[in-house]
């Protein structure tokens, strides 16, 4: 299981320069035009198509579009900020074949409260960590 994270790492890659490669990944947060401005249009993200937009013309003081170049380094794509795999995890039977010191867990949101504690006692005791193992009666 190690060789996952290293193939997904590159070479002799630690998890801890993992992390520190994590922590100086782009943070940018893509607007739609004028959400800003109209409490109507959500914050989620569309591309200005406007003939005059000055934010499609990357106008200064608008928010920056979506480019290619905001990518995130390939060694970081899709890990947990603590350098793990995030599996998502709907039964006992799911956590077979992983490894704690690869694998982060994520519980699945339609597990009832009933199945979630046995499913966080057993990660626990295999030594996994539960990245949603919240507080709500567990």
């Amino acid at each position: 299981m190690q060789t996952q994270v290293r193939k997904k790492a590159g070479k002799n890659v630690s998890r801890k320069r993992l992390q520190k490669i994590i922590m100086k990944k782009h943070n940018v947060s893509f607007a739609r035009y004028l959400s800003w401005r109209f409490k109507r249009l959500e914050t989620t993200w569309r591309k200005p198509k406007g003939n005059d937009s000055k934010m499609r013309l990357q106008r200064k003081g608008y928010p920056p579009i979506v480019k290619v170049g905001y990518k995130n380094d390939k060694r970081i794509r899709g890990l947990h900020p603590s350098g793990l795999i995030p599996v998502v995890v709907s039964n006992p039977k799911d956590m077979e074949g992983l490894a704690p010191e690869v694998h982060i867990i994520y519980i699945s949101s339609n597990v009832g409260l009933r199945k979630r504690v046995e499913l966080e006692g057993m990660a626990r005791k295999m030594g996994f960590r539960v990245a949603n193992g919240g507080e709500y009666g567990l």
